[in-house]
């Protein structure tokens, strides 16, 4: 059995499993408030330089979290999903406790899905209970936290969802970014990501060393948590086809990558498969933040479509591009955390992506947590991943 059939096959098995996995949903956040920008409003800024750090501003006090002893909500030059010089905004999170000699190590935090439009900007909305907690627990151990919201986000552009080069570019330079504000930070540095942003976590520890090459920066591994991979597969099936349902997590995440992909992919005209439904589903997926987008979107997908998407010729290839993750080429370690209960993203996805890794002897771990859903995950990792960072980081 080819690798791609492999994949295919064990992705669609979640169609089989969901059913007996009862109710399992992602991180609860509030419907989105208006935007505090912190008196940094960028949405019409100029773009800059890899890693240029473009702006610095305190951040309200009600966008920090709990762990923190000083929030500061910083622009930065980074490129779009169009290889354009553009821009990114996002926070950096710093301790309650003295620095230690040569500074604190960095943790480069990749968020999971909030939504596409600018109102989603995650350092310019509080964060959810779960990422407060996640990120303060972090903040505890020692680590300053660099917090990317990906190019398009509270920037010009739209930001593509699942894009893994760009969001890599985002993370990297980030890092870059929080160097130069003057702060005692330590070059060493690794990527912690949840459900999309582990699947930016991931395109970013493959490409880290080399988009910090010529620095001083000292990468040394990635957490990633209910990982996306392999979805691409899963993508390409889609079409007018009588099914059940999706769980209304799938159901958005869709949505956003129909957005992200065909504003990335222009060419690929991917609005003429798609129903005057389909249409407006992606229209609001441009805008609508993950809770107001949830509470929209019709979860009977075949009726987004008049044809099925791998009629659009080129269709594979061009999904793997854009959202496909790196199965060869890791440097530093990988820790893998999946939950079984997990419908966001369903256990097929990571538990494949791992099996893909080891054949090709790639430096991965895999932590399984048999009870635990998507957003339960992240919780349950904590005992794994905390000496797995303080390893990777000595």
């Amino acid at each position: 059995m080819t690798r791609r059939l492999t994949a295919v096959v064990a992705l669609a098995a979640t169609a089989v499993l969901l059913p007996s996995l009862g109710q399992a949903h992602a991180d609860v956040v509030p419907p989105t408030g208006a935007p505090d920008w912190s008196g940094m409003d960028v949405r019409d800024a100029a773009a800059g330089a890899p890693g240029e750090l473009l702006g610095q501003a305190p951040m309200a006090p009600r966008l920090s979290v709990p762990g923190a002893a000083r929030a500061i909500r910083i622009h930065y030059g980074t490129p779009d999903q169009h290889g354009r010089p553009a821009s990114s905004t996002g926070a950096v999170f710093l301790p309650r406790r003295t620095p230690p000699h040569g500074g604190w190590p960095v943790v480069a935090w990749a968020h999971g899905t909030v939504g596409l439009g600018d109102t989603c900007t995650p350092s310019a909305q509080p964060r959810s209970d779960r990422d407060s907690f996640y990120l303060s627990h972090w903040l505890n151990q020692g680590y300053a936290v660099v917090a990317t919201d990906y190019v398009g986000l509270g920037t010009p552009g739209l930001m593509s969802y699942l894009n893994g080069n760009t969001e890599a570019h985002s993370i990297v330079d980030s890092v870059k970014a929080a160097h130069r504000l003057g702060l005692p930070l330590a070059r060493r540095w690794a990527i912690v990501g949840q459900s999309q942003g582990a699947g930016a976590a991931m395109a970013g520890a493959h490409a880290a060393t080399r988009l910090a090459r010529g620095t001083a920066l000292d990468y040394r591994g990635v957490v990633a948590t209910g990982t996306p991979a392999n979805i691409e597969h899963v993508v390409a099936l889609t079409g007018p086809w009588e099914t059940l349902p999706l769980p209304v997590g799938l159901a958005t995440y869709t949505g956003y990558i129909l957005a992200g992909f065909s504003e990335a992919r222009p060419d690929l005209h991917v609005e003429r498969v798609l129903t005057p439904l389909g249409r407006r589903v992606v229209r609001q997926a441009r805008t609508r933040c993950y809770p107001e987008m949830a509470e929209w979107v019709p979860r009977d997908i075949g009726r987004w479509f008049s044809a099925p998407l791998r009629s659009i010729p080129g269709v594979l290839p061009a999904l793997t591009a854009y959202m496909g993750t790196p199965v060869t080429g890791y440097d530093r370690p990988i820790f893998l955390g999946q939950g079984l209960r997990d419908i966001d993203v369903p256990a097929p996805s990571a538990l494949l992506l791992y099996t893909q890794l080891r054949t090709n002897d790639q430096p991965v771990k895999l932590f399984v947590y048999p009870d635990r859903d998507h957003s339960g995950t992240v919780y349950a990792s904590i005992r794994d991943s905390t000496p797995f960072l303080a390893r990777i980081m000595r």
